[in-house]
């Protein structure tokens, strides 16, 4: 079967995922393969952008709960977290409904675009498990103690309307549409200079989760005041022009 694919071009990569026919659900293979996908993302000087996508008529159905005490070489947490944690600014681009752990792995990223006719929702107490930590961490953090509790206590399945109301959607177009806004977005943030992009990324996630680690802010502002991409942005906007930032 088909592992997620990646696909890397200038500053943007893609990681899509192959499983139409199971709605993408994912399966121990797939985990080593988006774990392998993120580090290579990660190694990259030039990607700014990341962006998440599917195949199909789903985006993603979580994880294979036959699959659930498998053995497996990379734990779905870990990749849900190393998602969360990736250098680049992460786009989930939602074209079809996602359940489960899929829903951890668009919050997980820093902008999650949706199109309406689609939904999700969270069953893990109807199967029985507890979810993990930063799981439920992301879900209080990005959603709302209550918004929380209610998708994870009583496993409601809500709409797309309803995931931009409680701010799981950062976004929300016309199905026609959505292949545009991202491609919008990635050209804004790909505009954007390399060292306060990723920096501010960085330091926001943390901050959300309540572990900022002030000395590196420090060294990541210390970085930007003394680069060259700074000199620029303020020339462009003396000049009105575009600026040209090389990440230096």
């Amino acid at each position: 079967m088909p592992i997620p694919d990646l696909q890397i071009a200038g500053h943007v990569a893609r990681i899509t995922l192959r499983r139409p026919d199971q709605a993408n659900r994912l399966e121990p293979d797939d985990l080593a393969a988006l774990a392998n996908h993120i580090a290579e993302v990660n190694a990259s000087d030039e990607v700014l952008v990341l962006q998440l996508l599917a195949e199909g008529k789903y985006f993603c159905s979580g994880y294979n709960i036959s699959s659930i005490g498998v053995a497996r070489t990379v734990a779905f947490d870990a990749v849900v977290n190393a998602i969360e944690d990736a250098k680049p600014v992460t786009m989930a681009v939602l074209q079809g409904s996602l359940y489960g752990g899929a829903t951890d792995i668009a919050l997980a990223c820093d902008f999650r675009l949706g199109c309406q006719g689609i939904d999700m929702f969270m069953p893990a107490a109807r199967l029985g498990l507890h979810f993990y930590q930063r799981g439920l961490e992301r879900y209080v953090s990005r959603l709302g103690l209550d918004n929380a509790k209610r998708l994870f206590l009583t496993a409601e399945r809500i709409d797309a309307q309803q995931m931009l109301a409680i701010g799981f959607l950062t976004q929300l177009e016309t199905r026609e549409h959505l292949g545009d806004a991202a491609a919008r977005l990635v050209e804004t943030l790909s505009s954007m200079a390399p060292i306060p992009l990723l920096g501010m990324k960085k330091h926001l996630n943390r901050i959300g989760r309540g572990t900022l680690d002030v000395a590196d802010l420090q060294q990541d502002i210390g970085r930007s005041m003394a680069s060259a991409d700074l000199l620029e942005g303020q020339r462009a906007w003396t000049e009105k022009r575009k600026p040209h930032f090389v990440g230096r």
